[in-house]
């Protein structure tokens, strides 16, 4: 412990010291000599307390500090205390280490700490095990060295961590991994590694399952809608009992076969591998077939449609992917919207992206519906949506369209005074005319 008295006490010993020195010097009748020697021996025996000190610091063994007179037996006691402190520290830190390694090797997950420029900076045992890394020889290593997918090397320089990505095992390939990369610390990336093979193999089930189902329902159904036909023209003068319940099957038979075919496109997006930016769509002729397709599904209902569409907008993008998604959606604004209202369809650009959107002045959803709305399935009106044919899927395709072309379906609507569905297409996804 330190007491500012000690210091005090060594000016008086220092005082007394030099007093005699001139007390000798003075009665040897020479004065300069014994102050000479009197610090000389000071000096000496300064020397001689570093000498310990040192030897103390570097050679001992032993935490107890040397006995010594004074000032040094102080310093020695600060030294001693700091020392005691730094091991309590260590000590403490030490344990907090231990437990952070004790829950990361408990982690079901591979975890790896990689610097700025991808080396690798600490691994735990699920990282050893799942992805082949060797502790401590991989340390300092690039992880792109050691895990040399195509798809993970483009990840890892992309800087773009906002959504994972899903690639075979490096140890395994009958495995899929879930790769995913968070900002950790100042300049160190955290890289989680987990094993979504289960999850993976049973999403496939399901595609598979729903193509096959949905396939090979198509042929029972056309038939029995031909023999519908046939008996439809052949009876001319049947019962109404007879005619209702032809007419009834007909239009539920149709009524599936529109299921079926949305339940096809709807997993014919989901397995796509096709690149977005490998061909350009041009929307201008796209919506003009649309038009022609939505005149003739309003005759019924006798809405005002308005297309307002910029000529000069291209993207790149799948044509049969952003047919289906505009179509569901003004398609969708043509059946709920009330008899004579105004869809007004919007196609231009904007600072941030191609915005598009359908705009209808109808009956409007309650909010308690909205995140549900792109559900499979969901319907916010079950006896409406029969009514109008609607298989509860079409803005679960547009949904998984928007998903393939990095946007999201955006639903605006107020009960009694409309609806608006829109997406914006990011800015990459515009091409630049040349010369531009």
């Amino acid at each position: 412990m330190y007491y500012p008295q000690s210091w005090s006490r060594t000016v008086i010993r220092f005082s007394v010291y030099l007093g005699g020195s001139l007390i000798v010097g003075i009665y040897l009748d020479n004065i300069a000599l014994a102050i000479l020697l009197a610090f000389g021996a000071l000096l000496a025996s300064n020397y001689v307390h570093l000498y310990r000190l040192t030897k103390w610091l570097w050679q001992s063994r032993t935490m107890s500090p040397p006995s010594a007179p004074g000032i040094w037996h102080h310093i020695y006691e600060g030294i001693y205390h700091l020392q005691r402190r730094n091991r309590n520290k260590r000590k403490n830190l030490g344990e907090l280490v231990k437990r952070f390694r004790e829950g990361s090797e408990a982690l079901p997950d591979a975890v790896v700490v990689i610097d700025r420029n991808a080396r690798i900076v600490w691994c735990n045992r699920n990282a050893r095990i799942e992805l082949g890394l060797r502790w401590p020889d991989d340390n300092g290593r690039r992880i792109d060295n050691l895990i040399r997918h195509p798809k993970f090397i483009e990840y890892l320089e992309g800087s773009d961590f906002q959504y994972p990505i899903e690639i075979p095992a490096p140890t395994n390939p009958l495995k899929t991994f879930e790769y995913r990369i968070m900002q950790y610390g100042e300049d160190q990336l955290l890289l989680i590694v987990r094993d979504v093979s289960r999850v993976s193999h049973l999403e496939e089930m399901r595609k598979d399952f729903v193509a096959n189902v949905s396939h090979e329902l198509k042929t029972p159904l056309t038939v029995i809608n031909g023999y519908l036909e046939v008996l439809d023209s052949s009876y001319g003068e049947a019962p109404p009992i007879v005619s209702k319940a032809i007419s009834e099957m007909g239009t539920q038979t149709h009524r599936m076969q529109s299921l079926i075919e949305d339940l096809l496109i709807l997993s014919r997006i989901e397995s796509s591998a096709e690149r977005i930016f490998e061909n350009t769509v041009d929307m201008q002729a796209m919506f003009k077939q649309i038009s022609i397709e939505a005149e003739a599904l309003n005759k019924e209902k006798q809405h005002h449609i308005s297309f307002n569409v910029d000529s000069e907008l291209v993207v790149y993008g799948v044509e049969t992917e952003l047919r289906s998604a505009c179509s569901n959606l003004i398609f969708n604004a043509i059946h709920y919207t009330p008899q004579h209202g105004k869809i007004e369809v919007v196609w231009k650009s904007r600072a941030n992206g191609a915005y598009f959107a359908v705009i209808d002045n109808g009956d409007g959803i309650e909010d308690k519906h909205l995140r549900r709305l792109t559900e499979r399935f969901y319907r916010v009106d079950k006896a409406r949506s029969r009514k109008t044919g609607g298989s509860g899927l079409g803005l679960s395709i547009v949904k998984h369209v928007l998903h393939h072309h990095n946007s999201t379906l955006e639903i605006e609507s107020k009960v009694g005074k409309g609806s608006e569905f829109s997406f914006l297409l990011p800015q990459e996804l515009i091409k630049q005319h040349d010369g531009a």
